[in-house]
């Protein structure tokens, strides 16, 4: 009987450790009446009102029912800023709107679930200022409910550590290369002059330069109407929208993006081949468009 009661007592414990290692790629927020415009503001303030810095906003598919908000702070730069490979991809988080039948959901993108899979150097040497950056992205917009419910498929820590979708498919370690140039100035004004003119329908949301550590971070908007974010965003999920925009990162002379198989499996987890397939030209017409804005 003892024997019984304990072997329970362990499977309790393993199996709410298993759960607290569970982790979504989403947050919601809050379901609120109203448009979109009705919320925005409010929660900007409250970022502001939280030391955090909104460095850019747009409406991906330039659907006015859709709308992203990506925002930094000292600290989340300072810790993505501790890993060399292409950890500043870290130093921007983002809040995602979706309007439906008069009401406005509001979703953030879990800082924990992007922290094990992109800062793999000794990242748990800095458990605690992960922790600390996600209570603070938690509580800044903490006035615009108290959901705060994860979603979105689940992976554990040491599954986002070595994430892909499946066998043979890419690691965040093995990264698009866009273009080589003489150097990091000469990358960062190409770059800056493509996206000025919008080439190929691609918008600049935000941009993060890093002068000292000659690191550049832009997050693009993919508006091209046919091949662009409003042709795959409505085939793998809108709920999710809190994943963009797609992200270059310029580092020293050389500008690379995660792998689209990367990175559409990890913030949609739950994708089933099926869907999956539906995309299959996807990850490559993103390389192209960003290949485009470094040429």
């Amino acid at each position: 009987m003892k024997r019984g009661i304990w072997t329970l007592f362990l499977s309790l414990i393993f199996s709410l450790g298993f759960a607290q290692d569970e982790l979504s790629p989403f947050y919601k927020i809050a379901e609120l009446d109203g448009s979109i415009n009705a919320h925005v503001d409010k929660v900007i303030q409250s970022l502001s009102n939280s030391n955090f810095e909104v460095i850019g906003k747009y409406s991906p598919e330039k659907n006015d029912k859709l709308f992203v908000i990506a925002y930094t702070s000292k600290d989340l730069k300072d810790l993505s800023l501790k890993f060399e490979d292409r950890g500043a991809l870290a130093a921007t988080l983002k809040i995602g709107f979706v309007e439906k039948e008069g009401k406005t959901t509001i979703s953030m993108l879990n800082p924990l679930y992007m922290f094990y899979a992109y800062l793999l150097e000794n990242g748990d040497s800095y458990e605690k200022e992960f922790q600390k950056i996600n209570s603070d992205a938690i509580a800044a917009i903490k006035n615009m409910g108290n959901e705060m419910t994860q979603f979105g498929g689940t992976k554990s820590k040491k599954q986002l550590k070595k994430y892909r979708y499946k066998i043979m498919m890419p690691f965040f370690t093995s990264p698009v290369k866009l273009n080589e140039f003489s150097s990091f100035e000469e990358g960062l004004r190409i770059i800056r002059a493509n996206l000025e003119i919008k080439r190929g329908g691609a918008v600049k949301v935000y941009e993060q330069i890093f002068e000292d550590k000659k690191i550049a971070v832009f997050g693009v908007g993919l508006l091209d109407p046919e091949k662009g974010e409003m042709n795959f965003l409505p085939k793998i999920g809108e709920d999710h929208i809190a994943a963009m925009p797609y992200d270059i990162i310029l580092q020293g002379n050389k500008a690379t993006i995660l792998h689209g198989k990367f990175r559409f499996a990890l913030y949609w987890p739950e994708l089933t081949m099926g869907t999956f397939m539906k995309i299959m030209s996807t990850p490559g017409n993103v390389k192209d468009f960003m290949e485009d804005l470094t040429k």
